[in-house]
């Protein structure tokens, strides 16, 4: 079997559900035996009701968390914190070793401001596998919140989806994207198996693939095109193995590059 790391992103709606965690990170534990695994982790939920409960307005452009910097230490608090250590413990009930992270730590992940209308929402790219590899090499299970800081030092608020991707970039490993859908649906509620970039533009034109969705499907797709292998979107109920075996989720397929003009082809 293949020993190349496995890149897990998880929803932050997964610590509501004690039963769907325990049973996520049995699997993973069973994984573990053969290839290395980290955890990257979102918190929009518990954000949004820490930002109720202070009376502050939580808002999203685009299917991205709108994030003023004054919002910074409590978002902070919430996805570093607190969801990050819910995660761990739930790890260490199952048996597991967990070394709690986020994306600033170690020279993993640089990150920038996106537009100034999104706030303090941060656009990452990887840097240095190497701290994270030797956590790795520990055999401990990395879990990855995904607050990250500027080179200047402000703190940002980074999409989870885009934050896990990155990971899998720097690791080179597979990507598995979960959360509480069994992956992508059609205009029919049906889970579709497989997608391509075309599909995905279609189903974006026809407003089937939308908001939050079509964050995580273009995370995906930028992620198989990267490490050109197949990522996954699926839920956190269904077992890690059968995710991979094809047995459930839907597979983002890396399209095969255009033919080469002789320009460098440098994009953004």
């Amino acid at each position: 079997m293949s020993r190349s790391p496995i890149v897990i992103k998880v929803g932050g709606a997964l610590l509501e559900d004690s039963a769907a965690m325990s049973r996520l990170f049995s699997s993973i534990k069973e994984v573990k035996k053969s290839r290395p695994v980290v955890v990257v982790h979102g918190g929009g939920p518990l954000v949004e009701t820490l930002m109720a409960s202070l009376g502050l307005s939580s808002n999203k452009l685009d299917g991205l968390r709108v994030t003023p910097d004054e919002h910074m230490p409590y978002i902070c608090g919430a996805l570093a914190g607190t969801a990050n250590k819910q995660l761990c413990a739930a790890a260490i009930a199952t048996g597991l070793s967990p070394v709690g992270l986020s994306l600033l730590d170690g020279d993993m992940v640089t990150c920038e401001p996106m537009a100034e209308q999104y706030g303090a929402v941060g656009v990452p790219t990887s840097a240095n596998a190497g701290f994270l590899k030797s956590v790795l090499a520990q055999s401990s299970l990395p879990i990855v919140s995904s607050i990250g800081s500027s080179p200047q030092g402000r703190l940002l608020n980074i999409n989870a989806d885009q934050a896990a991707t990155v990971i899998a970039e720097l690791l080179d490993a597979e990507l598995l994207l979960l959360s509480n859908v069994e992956g992508v649906l059609d205009g029919d509620k049906q889970l579709i198996s497989e997608l391509t970039e075309t599909h995905i533009h279609t189903l974006s034109q026809q407003g089937v693939i939308i908001d939050g969705m079509k964050v995580k499907v273009d995370a995906a797709m930028q992620s198989a095109l990267s490490l050109s292998r197949a990522v996954y979107i699926a839920s956190w109920s269904a077992d890690v193995m059968d995710i991979l075996n094809k047995k459930t989720g839907t597979r983002i397929l890396p399209t095969p590059p255009p033919a080469q003009t002789g320009a460098s082809g440098d994009t953004e």
